[in-house]
């Protein structure tokens, strides 16, 4: 892993892998959702609108899956000083909380035929948009560290301190009485007809490409724009000591 910390590797690496994800991505979400949309039969309860499964479910998924990374990439800035870790967290943070907005917008969606309300303050939906808040919050904290040249490892300790709300979106359903159904997939078994769970996996894993893409692609971008800078910076000094 650290072989890729170098720059010039990893902007190798990255060149190819950022269209790669995107592209395989977007195929494999496009397969999904038209599987879902078109072929799976109705729920026998929820109807039509069980069809918003094929969205909200990675769109959930990848916005708690998302802090985690950043958490990983956190630690690797605070224990081993991971050269990109840091860049590699801020890349995640944005399309983190694009997910997790997501998750919250197609869950009110879902919520109001089923639950006959847009929203309800319960452990599941108000744990969620803690971890929008953390994701803004870790955002505006991550950019003020970069412009002020302030250290990687506040916004480090930030991210690993917000994956406490991880656990608590996860078991909350559990913990409290919530409108919200219990967990459909744990760890060896399902709830879920196969008839939508095929097409479910599908959809996550194309959404799980695009969330990469577009990280590798912010991590390009968030590297350019540091390499730009210190080559002003280092005209900058040359033309004053000339």
């Amino acid at each position: 892993m650290h072989g890729f910390a170098n720059p010039t590797r990893f902007l190798a690496l990255a060149r190819w892998l950022t269209p790669a994800c995107l592209v395989g991505g977007l195929v494999l979400t496009g397969v999904a959702l038209a599987w879902g949309l078109f072929v799976v039969p109705p729920d026998r309860l929820m109807g039509e609108t069980v069809r918003i499964l094929f969205l909200h479910v990675p769109f959930a998924w990848l916005g708690m899956g998302g802090w985690m990374g950043i958490a990983g990439a956190s630690l690797a800035v605070l224990v081993w000083r991971h050269p990109l870790a840091a860049l590699a967290a801020r890349g995640i943070a944005v399309p983190g909380m694009l997910f997790t907005a997501l998750c919250l917008a197609t869950g009110s969606i879902w919520g109001r035929p089923a639950w006959g309300t847009w929203w309800v303050w319960d452990g599941r939906l108000t744990s969620m948009l803690v971890l929008l808040f953390l994701y803004l919050a870790y955002i505006a904290l991550a950019q003020a560290a970069a412009r002020e040249g302030v250290s990687a490892r506040i916004p480090a300790l930030f991210g690993l301190l917000g994956a406490v709300n991880i656990p608590i979106i996860n078991r909350s359903v559990v913990w409290w009485n919530s409108l919200h159904q219990p967990p459909s997939i744990t760890l060896g078994k399902s709830a879920i007809d196969a008839a939508y769970l095929t097409p479910l996996l599908l959809s996550v894993a194309g959404f799980s490409l695009i969330f990469a893409g577009i990280a590798l692609a912010r991590m390009r971008a968030l590297l350019a724009e540091m390499q730009a800078e210190a080559r002003l910076r280092r005209r900058a000094l040359e033309a004053e000591a000339g």
